[in-house]
């Protein structure tokens, strides 16, 4: 299996490390997928504007239907964090 350095909060400074703070205020902890993205902090920055857009935002789907989409093409990945 791929390994891939993750920065813990202990270990992030700057940019990095506010968005850690936001995201342990926002969810009670920093995922793993967030750590590996925090290698650039402004590509992660990015990525959790895009998921919030998506996921978060009222559009036509409820928050249970794209919660549930978003599991299965999961699964359908072999994605299963």
């Amino acid at each position: 299996m791929p390994y891939i350095e993750q920065i813990d909060e202990d270990e992030a400074t700057g940019e990095l490390a506010k968005i850690y703070e936001s995201c342990q205020q926002r969810m009670g902890l920093v995922a793993n997928i967030l750590k590996v993205q925090g290698q650039d902090p402004g590509i992660l920055r990015e990525s959790l504007g895009f998921y919030i857009r998506l996921m978060k935002s009222p559009n036509s789907l409820g928050a249970a239907q794209r919660e549930m989409l978003a599991a299965v093409v999961s699964n359908v990945n072999d994605c299963y964090y």
